[in-house]
């Protein structure tokens, strides 16, 4: 599962970086939550499904590679 963040939808909030911080992480340049790798890491799944479904920008997407 690969996540990624539309940097221009997201707000800044630290609620993902939260939920999923090893998934996620909050930039101390523009205080915007970022993947910390494209990757999901195993495991790990349903905290970034869950910081997808609590983002109120819906800024965050994840896609499966696999289809």
């Amino acid at each position: 599962m690969k996540v990624s963040v539309d940097q221009d939808r997201c707000q800044g909030h630290t609620l993902c970086a939260m939920i999923a911080p090893k998934v996620f992480q909050l930039s101390e340049i523009d205080g915007h939550s970022s993947p910390v790798s494209e990757d999901v890491p195993a495991g790990e799944e349903s905290a970034a499904a869950e910081a997808v479904r609590s983002c109120p920008e819906r800024a965050i997407s994840l896609t499966d590679p696999e289809g």
